[in-house]
């Protein structure tokens, strides 16, 4: 096999690649950008031009639907894989992968039943190509796209906006800068109302892209011949026009053989009194050939961008792949393995989250922040210490023999009634920060890479860790209760032991030496001073407790539940992993089917480009 078929066998192999891996047309952007970048060819013309026939000739087979109107309905990517002589010749289908058409009659057949699948049996059409390839000794390295025939009316049975549906299509294919137009324009109508040459001119105002068919030659008028045409009198392209001579209805009814046909074809030219002198640069068979030509040029001028494409292509999938995960190995420690290594990269992004790699762990300063003043400040102290209220739990606590000097039961009770108000807010922190434990522990499942294919595994380490963050709540509630407790159960002597000497300054303004501070005790006893001064010492105590919760209550929330969230949050969940056997850890390691289906479409790609790579390393730059 020379060079050039190499290279275009090459572009056909990866053409038909993406296409088998579903991503032209749609899906993986890397794939559709490496079809766009590849050469094919569009093939133009307007109803009843003789594009079919150009394509049987070059192709050298039988094989298309004909009839009058639009047969063509949907786009018919077909590539040709030049084979050894003598090899049979066969084709496939991309939508019946596993079956060989050796009988043209049927391609034909499936060709038109795969058409009416999607556009039903009328004359409506459909964007959705059909991919046929044909694999024979008698073809060149070729990719051809057939299109629907560009029509000026809508007739019965096609929707009004036919025409225009139509052009869109075309447009779609031929406007890309890597597609060679192939223009086919029959020799009996003037080649200013072709419209496959308007719409290559719109497309391709240069010519680069363009190469002209002329068919029909044969039937012409008497006298007359499109030399003009031909030789780039009447419309030049920077590509030399080519002439056709298709098979006769009657040869199609006879079903004479492509072969026979291009023979004739041959024949014709060579002996025809007007085009002999151009006969070896005419028919279908030169048709083929410059094209291929053509197309190897295009190739190897675009081999080093699709090389670089390739490249970069492989690098973003053997990325995609290591995020991803390579297969498991069957063996119990390897899968243990496996196991830790995911669970310590989810480890490492809590831990983000929580020291401020990731976002997050903020909202727990939010809770002490603002959350926990914020609940201290509503607490109904003021309810608590109001007048009546001192005034009833002093009483209360003197029982049938009044205090003396210093109410010190009511002091007390007062106090602890206080005190447990402080138990909410604390409990309520726990409640807070367990909550955003819970939240980024969610969170940094769904962005562990490694665990996405692991969807038993993902909920068994939200189990163990919902189930740590249960345990360090209650111990967190546990302490920061303590808390209150140890301020309730033990009173700070100092704040008290002053009480007296602001009493004798409130008895005796001035601190006049000559007060009697027991009169001024005796007379305000039991009157509204003497609880409204119970009431304030014992909100300045309290006061003073709530400023040391405040700064406590943080450190035992997270002295219990977030130092432990980053120390020991799995540490359960490791010490029960040792214990399992091989089944039980294949069972956590039981991947996600998107997963794997998406692994192995990876593989295949990256195989494909890897493959790519090589086979254009090895041929692109022979001589």
């Amino acid at each position: 096999m020379t060079t050039m078929e190499s290279l275009i066998g090459l572009v056909n192999r990866i053409q038909r690649a993406c296409t088998v891996l579903g991503d032209y047309g749609g899906g993986d952007n890397t794939f559709s950008s490496l079809w766009e970048a590849l050469p094919s060819v569009a093939v133009v013309g307007g109803q009843s031009s003789g594009k079919s026939s150009v394509l049987e000739s070059i192709v050298g087979r039988d094989f298309l639907p004909r009839g009058s109107g639009i047969v063509t309905r949907r786009p018919l990517v077909l590539q040709l894989h030049k084979t050894d002589e003598g090899s049979q010749e066969y084709a496939e289908f991309l939508h019946m992968p596993k079956r060989r058409f050796t009988d043209f009659g049927a391609v034909r057949h499936e060709i038109q039943e795969e058409t009416d699948r999607i556009t039903g049996r009328t004359k409506q059409i459909s964007p959705v190509p059909i991919h046929l390839s044909i694999y024979s000794p008698n073809v060149v390295n070729l990719t051809l796209i057939d299109l629907p025939g560009l029509t000026k009316v809508a007739v019965e049975g096609q929707a009004e906006t036919i025409v225009q549906d139509i052009e869109t299509m075309v447009r779609s294919y031929v406007e890309k800068p890597n597609s060679i137009i192939l223009a086919i324009s029959p020799a009996n109508q003037d080649i200013a109302t072709s419209d496959a040459i308007k719409l290559a001119r719109e497309v391709d105002p240069s010519g680069d892209r363009t190469f002209g068919v002329l068919t029909k030659l044969d039937l012409m008028d008497k006298g007359t011949n499109a030399l003009d045409v031909l030789e780039g009198r009447s419309y030049r392209l920077q590509h030399p026009w080519v002439g056709i001579v298709n098979r006769s209805q009657a040869d199609i009814n006879k079903n004479v053989d492509m072969i026979v046909a291009r023979h004739k074809e041959r024949e014709y030219f060579a002996t025809s009194p007007d085009y002999s002198h151009l006969a070896s640069k005419m028919g279908s068979e030169y048709l083929a050939k410059l094209l291929s030509q053509h197309l190897e040029s295009v190739i190897r001028a675009r081999i080093p961008s699709i090389t670089s494409l390739i490249n970069k292509s492989i690098d973003e999938l053997e990325s995609e792949m290591d995020h991803l995960g390579r297969p498991i190995a069957l063996d119990a420690g390897a899968r243990l393995y496996t196991v830790l290594e995911v669970c310590r990269a989810f480890e490492r992004i809590f831990k983000e989250h929580l020291d401020g790699g990731r976002p997050g762990g903020d909202r727990i300063y939010g809770v002490f922040d603002n959350q926990l003043p914020a609940a201290l400040r509503k607490l109904p102290f003021d309810r608590h210490l109001s007048l009546q209220n001192v005034k009833r739990v002093v009483s209360e606590a003197d029982g049938y023999q009044p205090h003396l000097i210093a109410p010190e039961q009511g002091y007390r009770r007062l106090i602890e009634g206080a005190l447990n108000y402080f138990r909410g807010p604390a409990e309520a922190s726990v409640d807070a920060v367990h909550f955003v434990l819970k939240e980024l522990v969610r969170k940094s499942i769904a962005e562990t890479q490694e665990l996405k294919r692991f969807p038993t595994l993902q909920a068994d380490i939200a189990a163990a860790c919902n189930e740590a963050l249960e345990r360090f709540r209650d111990e967190g509630k546990k302490t920061v209760v303590r808390l209150v407790d140890m301020e309730s159960s033990y009173l700070t002597v100092e704040f008290f032991r002053k009480l007296p000497q602001e009493v004798d300054k409130v008895g005796n303004p001035g601190g006049n030496p000559g007060g009697n501070p027991q009169a001024t005790a005796a007379v305000d006893r039991y009157g509204e001073g003497h609880f409204r001064r119970i009431g304030s010492n014992v909100s300045s105590y309290i006061g003073m407790v709530s400023d040391t919760l405040k700064n406590t209550i943080p450190k035992a929330v997270v002295y219990c539940q977030v130092r432990e969230a980053k120390q020991s949050l799995l540490s359960r969940f490791y010490t029960q992993l040792g214990k399992k056997e091989a089944k039980q850890l294949s069972q956590m390691l039981d991947e996600d089917p998107a997963l794997m289906e998406r692994r192995q479409q990876c593989a295949k790609r990256l195989e494909l480009y890897k493959a790519a790579r090589d086979e254009i390393d090895s041929v692109s730059w022979t001589r």
